[in-house]
């Protein structure tokens, strides 16, 4: 185990696994739009798991409904909620409310994850002994890419090469795939992370995030972080299987860059307007380079998106933007 800031090393997906999964039961909420081929995948990972998760709630915001595959796995005692139109953080907090009494921990899979044989039973035996001022810990995402440039977006208070912080400017920086227990991270990702009940009990999603939400988790983080301590499990690994994002949402995804990072910064007096404003200048000068080194002209679409959002903001608006990206 050791304590976040330091780079990692190679990951390693697998590690030694406690036989015993003693007393905690696990509840795994996960929100889905349009997405059954991903949603079955997933929940054909939970279905081969070792230790199985005691309750699965599928919270749908799809035009096309998925109860019938929710309802193929009788044995991971699936809950099925319906939220119309989607919200990532409604349909999260739709999910925490389907709880059943006895659950104790419970946490969030994106619908495109996978989870390794062993990784719920890993999860189980790490709060077996966890302290009680961890709130949270994470799924280790095993195929986590490496961020890129780490010296120049540091520049602008994009990055660090302090693993799972995050910065006065409200960027957070990559966690990335660990080989050891992680203890002490800022943030953990949304689609990935397991909470103590009381934790549940006494935080929910911001629901001003609206559609996919981006960034909901990193506020959810934030708020915890100021009681509890979290951490990510080495031993607990998942993959995350991303489809390309389709290049109409570029403009979209550019916008949210921008605005729902301010919303984070001006919620919080700890962090930073001017080192925000600072980053997102460099998010356009991250975009625009990427689209002509990647010779993507989605990118460039992006870098438009980021500065219509900047631009909103100097004029004194923080909009909530609403929209999914899949």
């Amino acid at each position: 185990m050791r304590e976040a800031g330091a780079a990692s090393g190679a990951c390693l997906t697998h590690g030694t696994v406690r036989a015993a999964v003693g007393q905690h039961r696990i509840a795994l909420v996960i929100p889905t739009r349009n997405r059954a081929g991903e949603l079955l995948r997933l929940l054909e990972s939970l279905a081969r798991q070792t230790a199985p998760p005691h309750q699965v709630i599928v919270v749908d915001g799809g035009e096309e409904t998925v109860e019938g595959i929710a309802g193929e796995f009788p044995a991971l005692h699936v809950t099925y909620r319906r939220v119309y139109p989607p919200s990532l953080a409604r349909q999260r907090n739709v999910g925490l409310q389907a709880m059943e009494p006895s659950i104790t921990i419970a946490g969030f899979l994106d619908d495109d994850m996978v989870v390794e044989p062993d990784a719920v039973r890993a999860m189980l035996a790490f709060w077996e002994s966890a302290p009680p001022d961890i709130g949270g810990v994470a799924f280790n995402i095993a195929n986590q890419p490496r961020p890129r440039a780490i010296w120049l977006k540091s520049l602008f208070f994009m990055e660090s090469r302090r693993r799972g912080v995050i910065l006065r400017s409200g960027y957070h920086t990559s966690i990335g795939c660990v080989a050891q227990t992680v203890v002490g991270v800022d943030w953990l990702p949304g689609g990935a992370s397991v909470w103590r009940r009381r934790v549940i009990d006494e935080f929910q999603y911001d629901e001003w995030f609206a559609g996919t939400g981006w960034m909901e988790d990193i506020e959810y983080s934030h708020r915890v972080r100021g009681r509890y301590r979290l951490a990510v499990v080495a031993d607990a690994p998942v993959q995350h299987l991303i489809s390309p994002m389709p290049r109409d949402r570029n403009f979209l995804f550019g916008q949210w860059e921008a605005v729902n990072r301010m919303y984070l910064v001006r919620k919080f007096p700890e962090l930073s307007v001017g080192l925000c404003y600072w980053a997102i200048l460099g998010q356009v000068l991250t975009s625009l380079g990427n689209a002509v080194l990647n010779r993507d002209p989605g990118l460039f679409v992006r870098a438009a998106g980021n500065c219509v959002g900047l631009g909103t903001l100097v004029a004194g608006r923080l909009p909530r933007i609403g929209g999914t990206l899949k």
